[in-house]
């Protein structure tokens, strides 16, 4: 599908991305040394991005709260700009990355609507939250102990129960649990500086009250499935998939439908699925690669708001002639400005007549990396068979370099055709060396609700 663009693709960096990371990689070392203790190398770093910006109409609020936290005045308005600069520096490598991807692809794209500031909710609750990740800005990632992380379960605790911010919640519970097994953070040879900060200036503005969100609008009409991700964390499990969705007269939309669920880090493989069993409509779609039928759903830029109820499976559907068909003419969402990051890069592809060598697939005389990292312990698709496949519908990332992750593959084993998705496990494995084991080591999911029930029973 990338064709002979794919020469454009993985050609080098557009202009000035470069430079940016750079910005940004500074910053991130003074988060790392600490806000409230800042020398002259931080400092400097904090001054550079202020610079960065100082065309744009961030760049006079960037400057003043670049001035005041290196004074020693650390307030959680400085801590929000500040969040908010770096938040727009990925921005502007976001868009120079995406603006090549959909070149190469010839892929059109809608404009972002933005529906203004969002109602304040549960201000108490986002003061909560701030307050936290300001005293981890001020502490810095080295300066982070146990009793530092531990300061944050009652807030976490209390947003996770707030259904509004349960997105929020569940980012800081996430952070707090990857601080909390790396404490002490300052004997850790290498920080994942950039991760934590991503998370770190995320949250910042989530919990900043009147967050802009993007207008929504209600769509109804059949859902065309291409693959399924599987975002699978030691807290919380999310199930993100790709389809088009055909509505009566309009061009086709590249859509995505998420639904998610709490876990326990010994909830695992095709366990997980089991998690997700408010949604058997979808499930049974994934599993079945069925159409869906949907009415009334609301779609906020490029993800549906899922209501199991409001969908009813149709027919089958090949996702790989669904992709041959129609996804080179659907129109790709816009990103919204959260989600303005080079990381947040998921583009669905098709990919045929490719070899692989490797961790990396040749096309037209072409290198595009694989990422196997990927690979969900949650369904059949294995590097064996990524190995062996000739067809692909994937989603095309950027982490320093262009790669592709497989969510489904046409292969070749034993002279036999054999087709895998993601989703093909989503009513329990098809494999019957995974069934057995499953069957030996017992259910998990059925064993902790049987124990949550007695505890509660008592």
């Amino acid at each position: 599908m990338l064709g002979v663009q794919l020469g454009e693709l993985v050609g080098g960096t557009p202009p000035g991305v470069d430079e940016a990371l750079d910005v940004v990689a500074g910053f991130d070392e003074a988060l790392a040394h600490g806000f409230g203790r800042l020398g002259e190398e931080q400092g400097a770093a904090l001054a550079a991005v202020a610079g960065a910006l100082a065309g744009s109409p961030l760049g006079g609020p960037v400057a003043e709260a670049v001035e005041k936290v290196a004074a020693g005045s650390v307030a959680d308005t400085h801590l929000v700009t500040l969040a908010g600069a770096r938040t727009a520096l990925f921005g502007a490598v976001h868009d120079a990355l995406a603006g090549r991807l959909d070149a190469a692809l010839g892929r059109s794209r809608s404009e972002w609507e933005d529906a203004g500031p969002g109602a304040a909710e549960a201000e108490n609750l986002l003061s909560g939250c701030r307050s936290w990740l300001s005293e981890l800005a001020i502490a810095g990632w080295r300066g982070v102990d146990h009793d530092l992380v531990s300061a944050s379960d009652q807030t976490i605790e209390a947003a996770l129960a707030e259904p509004r911010l349960r997105g929020l919640g569940v980012l800081l519970d996430g952070l707090a649990a990857e601080l909390r097994a790396s404490c002490p953070v300052a004997t850790m040879e290498r920080l994942p500086a950039r991760r934590w900060s991503d998370l770190w200036a995320r949250g910042m503005l989530l919990s900043h009250p009147g967050t802009p969100g993007g207008a929504a609008e209600t769509v109804s009409g059949r859902l065309l499935l291409l693959g399924v991700d599987v975002h699978e964390h030691a807290t919380a499990v999310q199930v993100q998939a790709h389809a088009l969705l055909e509505s009566a007269g309009e061009r086709p939309r590249m859509v995505r439908v998420s639904v998610g669920a709490a876990k326990v880090d010994t909830i695992v493989g095709s366990a997980v699925w089991r998690l997700l069993g408010d949604h058997p409509v979808l499930l049974g779609a994934l599993a079945e690669q069925r159409t869906l039928d949907v009415e009334g759903l609301p779609l906020i830029g490029g993800d549906l708001v899922w209501d199991d109820g409001r969908a009813k499976a149709g027919d089958v559907a090949d996702p790989f002639a669904t992709a041959r068909v129609q996804l080179g003419e659907a129109l790709a969402p816009a990103v919204q400005p959260l989600d303005r990051h080079p990381v947040r890069i998921a583009e669905p592809v098709l990919l045929e007549g490719y070899t692989v060598n490797g961790t990396a697939l040749e096309l037209d005389g072409r290198t595009l990396g694989i990422d196997l990292d990927r690979l969900p312990a949650s369904g059949p698709l294995t590097p064996e068979l990524v190995a062996a496949s000739s067809a692909c519908i994937g989603l095309v990332r950027w982490d320093g370099r262009w790669t592709v992750q497989p969510l489904a593959v046409q292969a070749t084993v034993k002279k036999k055709p054999v087709e895998a998705h993601n989703g093909d496990w989503a009513l329990g494995p098809t494999d019957p060396k995974v069934v057995k084991a499953e069957a030996r080591s017992g259910d998990a999911v059925a064993v902790l609700r049987e124990r949550a029930g007695r505890l509660l029973r008592k």
